[in-house]
């Protein structure tokens, strides 16, 4: 017998065409297609303006394959990290962070990481498979209705700075996003999405080319070459004078300001010609630096540094004219917040 096609992989033309082709009227693709996106159900049975006969059909022929969360944790200040089981049993984590003003989900795009940063306890594992686009849209869902039913608020923000390099999974991210801001999605706008890379050139030239109207972040952490090959391996394919001409093309072709990713870590960048590497690489395009708490993965060579480091980056890019402000890790007490992110909970074990 052959295996279901998951009926979510279906663009709604395909959907239109296999309707057609069992002499069914073509506006079901569209009723299908709302019951999937727009209003997330997870069975046929659920989708009460078909037939029995034609959700039956649909159930021999597809399936959805859903997430599960597995298990929810809730930090002392709010956070709440989701053990995500896909079909296939692999796991992710993804973290919902309130704020005052804000409720934002953190996703994932990968089943692992294959780039190796040395910082990061998720490139301790190995990468296994790329999310689909549905699976990363599942997530957003998951931690929608936790904010609506936790906090009584809505969804606000989302940004990819889970498990995974959403740039090696090109185009089930840019698809699931489509789906999160369609108004037959989530409706979301994509100024409210940001997309944190380590900084593909490649990749962020071809974001620019494809006109994306997300937000972009890059996971910096060092601007200088010398420090960034050595905690960054992938900085040996994609050295900074690429990676800042690739940053240049984004910024003239979509006019949408950069947000820097930027860890302070003692004894590694804390030095001021560290400090000046990243002023004079700000000055290039407009941008914003978010100087980040460091959460400590092992007892290993990664260390926060201390105040007086945090403070000599922010006077400096301020002097620059640099907007640059210190982030404040949530969810450090359930392994939530920042680089963190390793399966560590013991269901993952099974994945």
């Amino acid at each position: 017998m052959a295996e279901k096609k998951d009926i979510r992989a279906l663009t709604k033309d395909e959907l239109r065409e296999y309707f057609i082709s069992i002499g069914e009227k073509p506006f079901r693709a569209q009723q299908v297609y709302e019951w999937l996106w727009q209003k997330g159900h997870k069975s046929f049975e659920e989708m009460t303006n078909l037939s029995l006969e034609l959700r039956q059909k649909l159930e021999e022929n597809f399936v959805i394959n859903h997430i599960r969360v597995d298990e929810m944790q809730r930090s002392s200040d709010g956070t709440i990290k989701n053990a995500v089981r896909l079909h296939d049993g692999k796991i992710v984590e993804s973290v919902l962070i309130p704020t005052d003003k804000r409720i934002t989900a953190c996703i994932s795009s990968q089943v692992g990481c294959s780039l190796d940063c040395t910082f990061c306890a998720t490139a301790r594992l190995k990468r296994m498979r790329n999310l689909n686009a549905d699976e990363i849209y599942d997530q957003v869902v998951a931690i929608k209705n936790e904010a609506e039913n936790f906090y009584g608020r809505p969804l606000t923000n989302i940004v990819f700075m889970g498990m995974g390099e959403p740039l090696m999974n090109y185009h089930n991210v840019l698809n699931a996003i489509d789906k999160i801001t369609s108004l037959e999605g989530l409706g979301m706008s994509p100024k409210r999405i940001t997309l944190s890379t380590v900084g593909l050139a490649k990749m962020i030239r071809k974001l620019a080319d494809d006109e994306v109207k997300f937000r972009l972040a890059v996971s910096l952490h060092s601007a200088r070459d010398e420090v960034r090959d050595r905690i960054m391996p992938i900085n040996l394919k994609n050295p900074l004078p690429e990676l800042a001409d690739a940053l240049r093309y984004w910024y003239q072709k979509t006019k949408s300001k950069v947000t820097y990713e930027y860890v302070v870590w003692k004894d590694i960048n804390d030095k001021p010609e560290d400090i000046q590497a990243l002023a004079k690489f700000c000055k290039m395009i407009p941008c914003k630096v978010n100087l980040i708490e460091y959460n400590p993965i092992d007892e290993g060579e990664f260390q926060q540094a201390d105040s007086q480091a945090l403070n000599d980056y922010l006077n400096s890019l301020k002097e620059v004219g640099i907007v640059a402000k210190v982030r404040h890790s949530r969810g450090k007490d359930i392994d939530a917040a920042c680089g963190q992110l390793a399966n560590k909970n013991e269901i993952a074990g099974t994945a």
